[in-house]
């Protein structure tokens, strides 16, 4: 498997696992979404608000949108999960097509992340969709602990890429065109 193979792999375990930690989300009691925790953001609405707008962020630097930190700055964040869940799938679908379009080559192109202070820094496309990806992972994790405190018990989220984690998932996988 090349690189770019397991970047578009992990562009769609991206969306199996926001669509599996949102669907157990969206079945919260109401007051838990908001409700302050502990992690490294104090709520559960405030972690996966923070997930997408960096994701955003990341997408505007890949795709040159022109935006850079603005893209990070504008963002509004949701309040209410159903709004944010579909705003997180719609994220997930762009970032599939965007991996999906790419070639080898292209991971090595850099662009340019706006950092306001300290500069445009040119970043590798290969680097940033793994950061993208370890970033989304980290704050997925301290969602998927928060969950532990509610109503709602936590899903599982690392049975994708193997051959037997796919015959465990496979009408998700199959919902979700993957």
């Amino acid at each position: 498997m090349t690189l770019l193979e397991h970047l578009r792999r992990m562009a769609r375990n991206n969306l199996w696992s926001n669509d599996r930690l949102y669907r157990a989300v969206l079945a919260l009691q109401p007051g838990e979404f908001e409700a302050k925790r502990t992690s490294f953001f104090p709520s559960i609405k405030e972690t996966l608000n923070h997930i997408i707008a960096v994701d955003r962020l990341y997408l505007d630097f890949l795709t040159d949108g022109g935006l850079g930190a603005a893209a990070y700055d504008t963002f509004v964040p949701f309040d209410d999960v159903a709004s944010l869940a579909v705003a997180q799938a719609d994220f997930d679908r762009k970032l599939i097509a965007f991996c999906d379009r790419l070639s080898e080559a292209d991971l090595d192109r850099r662009v340019i992340t706006d950092r306001r202070e300290d500069g445009l820094i040119p970043e590798r496309i290969g680097d940033i969709l793994a950061h993208v990806f370890l970033h989304d992972i980290h704050h997925r994790g301290q969602v998927h602990a928060m969950l532990s405190g509610t109503s709602v018990p936590p899903p599982q989220l690392d049975e994708f890429l193997l051959d037997y984690d796919i015959k465990l998932r496979e009408a998700e996988v199959e919902r979700l065109g993957l």
